[in-house]
C-alpha cells in the first residue's frame, strides 16, 4: 500500500517503518496498549489542523471529497479508542475487586483500597505531568505501560505474600488457592496467561501491524500530498483498511472482556462459599475495671500508614460509655495527642500517620468508680502501598498480559 508513496524518508519515517516490519509484541495485554497507542497517533494524524494544506484548502472536487471522508475515520477511531479504553479500565479493575471480596468486611478493606486510589491518583499525576510537559504520544505510552507493569509486580505480591503486600495477605480468608497460584504465576512467561496467548494471541498480532500500517500509510501520504495525490482505489483501499480494523478490534476487545470477566480464576467470596466459612469473630474483648484504663499499642513502620480501630460497649440494663483517645510516643518520649478523649458508646475511626513510630490507643474508665466495662474492639495498622520510582523507558520481560 506504500510503495508509491516512498521517496525521501525521513528519520521519523524510518523508525515507524522499522516498527511496521517487525513482530508485534507476545503479550495480549502489550498488544492492547500498543493498539492505543497507534489509534492515537492515527487520531493525531486525522485532526484537521494536522491535514496538508490541500486537504485543509481543497482545490480539486477529489481532495474536498477525500476531505469530507477523513472526519468519519477520526470518528471511527474515537469510537474504538473509548471502547478500548473502558475494556481495560474495567478489567484492571476486576481482580483487585474480585480478591477484595475476600477481605474483612470492615475499616481493613476500606483502607487496602483507599492505598490503592492513593497509588492510582499519584500514577495520573505522573502522567499529567508527563503531558503538561509537552511529551509524545508514545513517551506517554511509555509510562503507561510501565506503570500497568508496576500492578502486574504488585499483583504477583499479593499472590506470594511478598513486597508491599507481605502484611496484608494475613487478611486473606478462605481465597481459592487457585486464585492465589494463578496472581502469584500472571508474570511468568509459561504461567496461567500462556494458553490464552496461543488461543487469542494471532488475532490481535495481527490488528497490532494493520494498525501500524495505517499509521504508516497516513503519515507517509500527509509529507507527500503536494507531490503524489492519492489516486481514488488508493483512498478505497484506506478506506476498507479502516472499516476492517475498527469492527474486528472492537469485536476482538469485546469478545476479549467476556473471556476475561468469566474465566474459572476470577470468582468471588461469596461463588466459593468463603463467606459462609467466616465463622470466626475476629472482635477482641476486654474487661476494663472502674479506675482503671486499657492500652493498645501499634508501631508504624513508616510514614502515612494507616491507624485503625473499630469497638463498641457490651451493653447491659444499663447504658454505657467509655473515655477513648490515640497518643504518639515522639523519640524523645513525650506524648503528642493525635485524637482527643471523648466518651463513646461505640466507636469507628482511622488517620493516616504524620510518623513513624510508637501509636497507643486508650480506652479509659478512670472516671468510673463502680461500673465495669466490657469492650469488643479490633484495632489494626496498615502500611501504605509503596509507590516505585518510576522509569518510562524500563523495560520487563516477565510481565505478562491480563
Amino acid at each position: 500500500m506504500t510503495h508509491s508513496l516512498i521517496f525521501n524518508v525521513t528519520s521519523g519515517e524510518i523508525e515507524l517503518a522499522h516498527e511496521v516490519n517487525h513482530e508485534p509484541p507476545y503479550k495480549i495485554d502489550e498488544n492492547l496498549w500498543k493498539n492505543r497507542e497507534q489509534i492515537e497517533e492515527i487520531i493525531y494524524l486525522l485532526e484537521s489542523s494536522h491535514w496538508p494544506e490541500g486537504l485543509q484548502q481543497p482545490t480539486t472536487p477529489e481532495d474536498a471529497e477525500f476531505a469530507s471522508h477523513i472526519s468519519s475515520f477520526k470518528e471511527k477511531f474515537q469510537n474504538t479508542l473509548k471502547t478500548l479504553e473502558n475494556v481495560q479500565r474495567k478489567n484492571s479493575e476486576n481482580i483487585f475487586n474480585t480478591v477484595m471480596t475476600y477481605m474483612p468486611q470492615d475499616f481493613r478493606g476500606s483502607l487496602i483500597r483507599q492505598q490503592r486510589e492513593r497509588s492510582e491518583r499519584n500514577k495520573q499525576a505522573e502522567l499529567d505531568a508527563l503531558v503538561n510537559s509537552g511529551r509524545s504520544i508514545r513517551d506517554r505510552y511509555a509510562l503507561l505501560w510501565n506503570q500497568q507493569m508496576e500492578r502486574r509486580r504488585q499483583l504477583a505480591q499479593l499472590g506470594s505474600a511478598t513486597g508491599i503486600y507481605k502484611t496484608l495477605v494475613k487478611y486473606l480468608v478462605g481465597v481459592p488457592q487457585v486464585l492465589l497460584d494463578f496472581i502469584k504465576q500472571i508474570n511468568d512467561e509459561q504461567g496461567p496467561m500462556e494458553e490464552q496467548r496461543h488461543r487469542y494471541g494471532p488475532p490481535l498480532y495481527s490488528l497490532t501491524k494493520l494498525a501500524l500500517n495505517i499509521r504508516f500509510f497516513i503519515s507517509l501520504l500527509w509529507s507527500r500530498f503536494e507531490v503524489k495525490k492519492l489516486e481514488k482505489n488508493q483512498i478505497a483501499i484506506l478506506e476498507e483498511a479502516i472499516g476492517i480494523y475498527n469492527s474486528e478490534f472492537e469485536r476482538y476487545i469485546k469478545f476479549m472482556g467476556d473471556v476475561f470477566a468469566n474465566s474459572p480464576f476470577f470468582i468471588t467470596a461469596a461463588e466459593a462459599g468463603a463467606l459462609e466459612d467466616r465463622s470466626y469473630d475476629d472482635f477482641k474483648e476486654f474487661t476494663v475495671a472502674p479506675r482503671q484504663t486499657f492500652e493498645v499499642a501499634l508501631v508504624a513502620e513508616s510514614v502515612n500508614s494507616f491507624i485503625a480501630w473499630d469497638f463498641s460497649i457490651v451493653q447491659g440494663k444499663m447504658t454505657m460509655d467509655i473515655g477513648f483517645n490515640v497518643e504518639f510516643m515522639d523519640p524523645s518520649g513525650q506524648k503528642v495527642p493525635i485524637l482527643p478523649s471523648r466518651r463513646y458508646e461505640s466507636n469507628q475511626g482511622n488517620f493516616s500517620t504524620l510518623q513513624a513510630g510508637n501509636y497507643k490507643l486508650i480506652w479509659d474508665n478512670s472516671y468510673s468508680s463502680f461500673f465495669k466495662k466490657v469492650i469488643r474492639y479490633k484495632v489494626d495498622c496498615i502500611p501504605p502501598v509503596a509507590e516505585p520510582e518510576s522509569n518510562a523507558g524500563e523495560k520487563d520481560e516477565n510481565v505478562a498480559d491480563s
